[in-house]
């Protein structure tokens, strides 16, 4: 199969997006967009993340970039062979080529972001064939829920 299809999520999958959306809860009680995301090996999960780019002031704050942070130091890699990643929202180009970079084999997303989404809505990142590495990418997991974390989120702050 290549990286570019999609396939269907599997339990796991739905499993972990659900671990990944109490995470995006957590970053709203704390005035961060609502994005969570969790990286996982089997059934182990090896990292784990909220956007934190208001709580530290860090522009590269992203829950995908949080958890592939805490991934690697708890797997002693960078190389993420063999992980996938759960994320409420569609990758960013910024999270999308850490991805590639950090050589995850997979990624399923919940909601799309047709405004900065970098594995479907604006580009395909993760599946370009210029790049040393590609990994599989599904969207649409849980996307009703991802979508009313978001929405709701903003709604409360306007």
């Amino acid at each position: 199969m290549s990286p570019q299809m999609t396939v269907d999520p599997t339990d796991r999958d739905v499993a972990m997006m659900r671990r990944a959306l109490a995470l995006a809860s957590e970053a709203a009680g704390r005035g961060d967009i609502p994005v969570g995301a969790v990286i996982y090996k089997g059934d182990e999960v090896v990292g784990e993340g909220a956007n934190r780019r208001e709580l530290d002031d860090d522009p590269t704050g992203h829950a995908e970039i949080v958890a592939m942070r805490m991934a690697g130091q708890r797997l002693g890699t960078w190389r993420l062979h063999g992980c996938s990643m759960a994320v409420t929202l569609e990758p960013c180009p910024m999270c999308a080529g850490a991805m590639v970079n950090a050589r995850l084999d997979r990624v399923v997303w919940g909601a799309n972001d047709p405004k900065a989404g970098a594995c479907t809505s604006l580009y395909e990142i993760h599946a370009d064939p210029r790049l040393n590495h590609r990994l599989e990418g599904t969207g649409g997991v849980l996307q009703d829920e991802c979508v009313a974390i978001l929405r709701d989120f903003f709604k409360s702050r306007r």
